[in-house]
């Protein structure tokens, strides 16, 4: 799904991991920020759900558990917020790889206009287009509306539902798996897109490194990630809609301007990203409403698009350059 690279769905000798080897399985304590490598990190929250427990249904892209989190710890250096102890990498992607998530295709028309703004911003920057590799790529709404713009579409996705719905509904052939593990060419991309991804990476720095490896010298990285610093949510406290059970990591500017930095990349724009979803997707977001986002005003509300601009992600765009 949309959000999930940096791991690896199979385990040793390339096998699923078994049933039941929860999360919990291998977990690490972290000795250093896995952003700066800064050693002066302190408690930041406690879990707030038995992670030991964690299931598919709850990190696929629509879950709606807010306020469900790791133990986290607090880089004092650059501010990065991360799962301590974290996961380990593989009974993480097995369950990532079981999503089915049905729900955010049905709200394709609002998610289309959010990729749209980031479509708009990438022509802009990179008008000559190019090989876009889409990381995360769900159900391949943003590839489809890429291809129409005149650029190549290619992306990776970790689910196996996803990969099915890309390519049946869209044309879509997706590759199916990591992007640390899979062959990539290098060098060949003009842009890489990286929405709602990094959140979920337990050492995003590798992840971010093999985008710059795959990017022709110049090209961008367009990256979205939420601000855990930003007015809403520290408005919204524990009720945040991004805490939530499938992210491992949560950024300052401070921290992103550290990883790209040190990945290879020069910022050259930042934004506070606006989110927009249908009236009937985000009244089903909460249990009271339930009832009346799925009574027969569903066509009525589904029709209905309501911008958020609430300002509490980043939303990034870097140029590749010569590492130091």
């Amino acid at each position: 799904m949309r959000r999930r690279a940096g791991m690896s769905a199979k385990g040793r000798k390339g096998r699923p991991p078994a049933a039941g080897a929860g999360p919990r399985a291998s977990m690490v304590k972290a000795r250093a920020c896995p952003v700066c490598r800064g050693e002066d990190l302190v408690p930041f929250k406690k879990a707030t759900f038995d992670t030991s427990l964690l299931r598919p249904e709850q990190v696929k892209i629509t879950d709606s558990e807010y306020g469900k989190i790791w133990d986290l710890s607090r880089c004092r250096t650059c501010g990065h917020i991360f799962a301590d102890p974290c996961p380990n990498p593989q009974p993480i992607a097995s369950l990532y790889s079981q999503v089915e998530d049905p729900q955010y295709e049905e709200e394709a028309e609002g998610r289309s206009r959010n990729f749209l703004r980031l479509l708009d911003r990438l022509d802009k920057l990179a008008p000559e287009k190019g090989a876009l590799l889409d990381v995360g790529a769900a159900t391949g709404i943003l590839l489809d509306l890429a291809r129409r713009r005149g650029w190549r579409p290619d992306g990776l996705e970790i689910s196996q539902w996803a990969v099915r719905v890309a390519r049946r509904k869209y044309g879509l052939h997706l590759r199916q798996g990591d992007l640390l593990e899979l062959d990539l060419p290098r060098e060949h991309y003009a842009a890489v897109s990286m929405v709602d991804i990094i959140e979920h990476i337990p050492q995003p720095l590798p992840a971010a490194a093999r985008a710059w490896e795959v990017l022709k010298p110049g090209g961008l990285l367009c990256l979205v990630t939420p601000d855990i610093h930003s007015l809403a949510a520290k408005a919204a406290g524990r009720r945040w809609w991004h805490l939530r059970p499938g992210h491992l990591a949560y950024f300052s500017w401070q921290s992103l301007a550290v990883l790209l930095r040190r990945a290879g990349f020069r910022i050259v724009k930042l934004r506070r990203y606006a989110w927009t979803f249908s009236a009937h997707y985000l009244l089903s977001r909460r249990p009271v409403f339930h009832g009346l986002a799925e009574s027969g005003l569903t066509s009525f509300l589904k029709g209905i698009p309501i911008k958020l601009p609430l300002g509490d992600s980043f939303e990034i765009y870097a140029e590749k350059v010569r590492r130091s």
